[in-house]
């Protein structure tokens, strides 16, 4: 989940749902299976990272492909969306069907979990109802015999009419199977299993069947004729789209339909009666072959689960979970920061004697190298040790299946607010980066409740604005000796984001009920099992795809950021730079809010990316050309006081941290996401005004008070 860049390598290229062969040996094979199967595991497996990613049209799904070789054949795979069912709900799913219906897959492979088959084959049978090219992949096999859980693969076989192959994707030798079955199945069709429905369905099923024989569609005409039924009118959409056809009003069809209308007037049951069959024939074929050692396999995850989500502790345990991890991430920062700090600032001493030695202007080397460079190297050396500490714990919680459990356990406030549960993921893909928490809301299926987690994801700060945030708390209300200070820090930076939780909870709701009123939708939340993380590809995963894939956008807006910031250092009017003029200018207002001027046009100039919020200030308060070195907290404090500081300044600097617009690249990410001027335009204005009320709020009360 998230906002991932994946590795590069020659791939596939879309044209459309139809991929572009290009040899008579390359085949396209379909990796369709639920979520939380090992399918992405499985393609990383065959494919060896080779993939190339993209988006589907029309969609915000991002699909990924990836070559393998066979004996016989160079393979396409296409890692289609995780989907429960081919009965689309959400675009996830409408990607998955669509591209098994009009992507023309030679194959298709359906990963399914071995520790829980049965839910699995539901969606097995589908495929089987659309292609007659189908290899059931039994994945997890380790983790069912673990569990006691044995499958009988040749019952299996048998009671599908498709071959069955049984993997551990973690390990890629148990993959070779697959792709010896796959040439068979490419070679010689089989005759899948039929799931058959009641008598009046069948009956109606038939008649259509003979219209649609007439029509020039690659479909099954059975599947088809299914979904005509239930009035599938976004599947109706696509086939129009794709093929010019529209059914409903082919002459062949129009009898049947009416026909068939007459005798099955009510399309909610009929539906009902389509999905009970499927997922009655999942639960005989699961009954027969599969077999448990002991009657309570799950029991281990049961417990856990009474604990992890249970009323009393389910809530605490997340506090203390999150105080753990960003103890883990204040402390395991520090002295890489430092260090890289270093390293970078000493490659800017020899950017500065390479300038002299080629005899530059002295205004180029301060534009580029104490403009730009400087302040590229400060974004780096602050952000990427935390980011590299942060998103590899995430990934772990992610991986050991605990995130589900947060959306469990998060689901009922947001049921409160109005919006959908699995906003509680989005939130906690925040703390990261609030550009991966907003594309992180494609996860969520309804509109409303999407755009109501995108336009309240920047109220859970983001792994930029934690270096204002601590170094306040340590200088104001910690100190800065022992091990104790950090786990402190820690403990008071939780503070500050169950507020700003908080926060997205009131904000959600108030949204929920004005500008997006509406009803909250239900979903469908799987608890994995708990599993042990891989952590060697937890953390390649976390450091490539996540941590500097947004390390590079960051950075992307901090160089030309830096250049702004010197020229407003270095131009000056009346021997006072642009930079104090204007925080002059902004120091009436900033003081309504319990700031001054230089604080707030630090944020403003912070825009592009919040770490350089604190040097700016400084920079500010030295008179200096070029970004401050903060140097270490006891002399930054001495600063602040003497700039006149109180606890009540740091509070309203933290609090103004806390609610403000997101960073220019959430901003960039939201317009991506919603397509919207509007919609982009409410998520920089509604924190920034929510800002600026609290701190008045919070000054006024303290000055009433005579703080």
């Amino acid at each position: 989940m998230g906002l991932t860049k994946q590795s590069g390598g020659k791939g596939a290229l879309d044209q459309g749902l139809v991929i572009r062969r290009t040899s008579p040996h390359q085949r396209v094979i379909a990796l369709a299976g639920n979520p939380n199967v090992g399918k992405s595991t499985v393609f990383n497996g065959l494919t060896g990272m080779k993939q190339h990613t993209g988006n589907w049209p029309g969609k915000t799904v991002s699909n990924a492909q990836g070559l393998c070789r066979s004996e016989k054949y160079e393979y396409i795979f296409v890692d289609i969306p995780g989907t429960y069912s081919l009965m689309a709900h959400s675009a996830e799913e409408e990607v998955a069907r669509d591209f098994l219906c009009f992507g023309q897959p030679d194959a298709v492979v359906v990963v399914c979990d071995a520790t829980c088959l049965e839910r699995n084959l539901n969606l097995v049978l589908q495929a089987l109802e659309l292609s007659t090219r189908v290899v059931v992949c039994l994945n997890l096999m380790d983790e069912a015999t673990h569990k006691g859980i044995h499958i009988d693969t040749e019952k299996l076989e048998q009671q599908l009419g498709v071959p069955v192959v049984c993997t551990v994707a973690r390990e890629k030798k148990s993959l070779q199977h697959l792709l010896e079955t796959l040439d068979a199945v490419i070679d010689s069709p089989q005759t899948p299993f039929t799931v058959h429905y009641p008598v009046a369905i069948e009956s109606a099923v038939a008649r259509l069947e003979v219209g649609l024989r007439q029509l020039p569609l690659s479909i099954n005409g059975r599947w088809l004729a299914l979904r005509l039924l239930e009035n599938d009118r976004a599947l109706m959409q696509t086939l129009e789209r794709e093929t010019g056809i529209v059914p409903a009003q082919h002459p062949m069809l129009t009898d049947a339909l009416q026909a068939t209308h007459r005798e099955l007037p009510d399309s909610e049951a009929l539906k009902d009666s389509i999905v009970t069959s499927l997922l009655s024939e999942a639960e005989r074929v699961a009954k027969i072959v599969v077999r448990y050692d002991k009657p309570r396999y799950d029991a281990a995850d049961r417990r856990l689960d009474q604990l992890l989500t249970s009323k009393r502790w389910g809530y605490p345990l997340m506090i203390l979970l999150l105080i753990g991890v960003f103890w883990l991430t204040i402390t395991g920062a520090n002295a890489p920061s430092a260090v890289l700090g270093d390293a970078l600032f000493w490659f800017q001493d020899r950017l500065t004697d390479l300038f002299r030695w080629l005899e530059l202007p002295e205004w180029l080397h301060g534009a580029v190298v104490l403009g730009a460079y400087r302040v590229l190297a400060w974004v780096v050396s602050v952000m990427l040790p935390p980011m590299a500490i942060f998103f590899p714990l995430f990934t772990l919680l992610e991986d050991a299946g605990y995130l589900p459990r947060i959306a469990y356990n998060l689901d009922r406030p947001f049921q409160h607010c109005n919006a959908c549960g699995k906003q509680a993921l989005t939130m906690c893909m925040g703390f990261g980066c609030n550009a991966a928490g907003v594309v992180g809301c494609r996860i969520i299926d309804s509109p409303r409740e999407r755009l109501l987690a995108v336009l309240t994801n920047t109220f859970v700060p983001c792994n930029g604005r934690f270096p204002t945030l601590i170094a306040l708390l340590t200088m104001f209300f910690v100190g800065t000796a022992g091990w104790s200070a950090s786990l402190l820090s820690a403990l008071l930076l939780t503070t500050v984001i169950l507020f700003g939780i908080l926060s997205t909870f009131a904000v959600t709701r108030l949204l929920s009920v004005t500008l997006l009123h509406g009803e909250p939708s239900s979903f469908t939340l799987e608890m994995p099992p708990y599993r042990r993380p891989q952590i060697g590809r937890v953390i390649v995963r976390s450091l490539f795809d996540r941590t500097l894939f947004v390390l590079g956008r960051a950075a992307a807006v901090a160089a030309p950021a830096g250049l702004l910031l010197w020229l407003l250092a270095n131009i000056s009017i009346g021997n006072i730079s642009l930079l104090n003029h204007c925080a002059d200018f902004l120091d009436p207002f900033a003081r309504l809010m319990g700031l001054d001027g230089a604080i707030l046009i630090a944020f403003i100039l912070g825009f592009p990316a919040n770490e350089i919020v604190i040097p700016i200030v400084l920079m500010v308060y030295l008179a200096q050309g070029t970004l401050a070195e903060p140097g270490n907290l006891l002399e930054m404090k001495q600063v602040f006081l003497d700039n006149g500081w109180t606890w009540t300044t740091a509070v309203s600097t933290m609090l103004f941290s806390l609610l403000h617009w997101p960073c220019s690249t959430t901003v960039l990410t939201i317009h991506k996401e919603t397509r919207s001027l509007k919609w982009t335009t409410v998520a920089f204005l509604l924190p920034t005004i929510l800002g600026i009320v609290v701190c008045m709020l919070f000054t006024a009360v303290m000055r009433w008070f005579g703080v």
